[in-house]
């Protein structure tokens, strides 16, 4: 082998061994009869975070109120755990940020991003048991995952593909991720011009990207393509070696 491929190789597989992947010990649990509402900071100091009672119906559409956290624009939630016993993980209505932020049991989705523009990121952390998608991308902009683990999951995330009023383009980072046991680490709707850019990240079928016809009247999206095409989806040091 060429000594760049292997210093790529090692550079690779460094990024993805400092990915965490187990879920981190609870500090001790929270419970919530609504949605915590988050300004500007704050840290969880790794406690674990349940709605009472449960609002989680499994893959049943609810809403922003059966959320654990809802941050406003330009927030950011650091250091917790979030039960099962919630239905839409966090909302952030604006920009977010998202820091070492851990799904025990993803119920509907693990987090959903409106923001009208800006670039919201997630640092750290990691999910499992996702049915569906992790991240619902609803809004436009950026979206940056760094660092995060995915397991027992449908895709880590999705554009909308059939909002009211939808469009885009909205923008997928994805880097030094690792996802297991799950789909593609991006949906998108080429049609709006969404891209999906992945760097030094493994999913461990080798799944990247699914492209979507989107639209805004409901319907089912109709799906044209899978696997990066050089243009809407992008992979480098992408592997199945997870």
């Amino acid at each position: 082998m060429h000594s760049t491929t292997l210093l790529f190789v090692a550079a690779l597989s460094s990024a993805v061994s400092a990915v965490t992947t187990t879920l981190p010990a609870s500090a001790g649990t929270s419970s919530a009869p609504t949605a915590i509402p988050v300004k500007g900071s704050f840290d969880g100091g790794m406690k674990r975070f349940e709605r009472s009672p449960a609002v989680c119906q499994g893959q049943k559409e609810t809403g922003e109120k059966d959320a654990m956290f809802i941050l406003e624009n330009g927030a950011t939630l650091s250091n917790v755990i979030i039960g099962a016993s919630q239905a839409e993980g966090i909302h952030c209505k604006g920009t977010c940020t998202l820091n070492n932020v851990w799904w025990a049991d993803v119920c509907e989705d693990a987090a959903t991003f409106k923001q009208d523009s800006g670039t919201s990121y997630i640092n750290g952390g990691g999910a499992f048991h996702a049915q569906d998608k992790i991240f619902q991308f609803n809004g436009r902009g950026t979206i940056v995952i760094d660092g995060f683990y995915a397991q027992d999951y449908g895709k880590l995330t999705r554009s909308c593909g059939n909002c009211k009023n939808n469009g885009g383009p909205r923008n997928v980072v994805v880097k030094n991720v690792v996802a297991r046991g799950g789909g593609v680490l991006c949906g998108i709707n080429s049609n709006y011009g969404d891209t999906c850019t992945i760097t030094n990240s493994c999913q461990n079928g080798n799944k990247a990207c699914d492209l979507y016809e989107g639209n805004s009247n409901g319907k089912e999206p109709k799906k044209i393509s899978s696997g990066p095409d050089g243009k809407y989806c992008k992979a480098t040091g992408f592997t199945k070696n997870c």
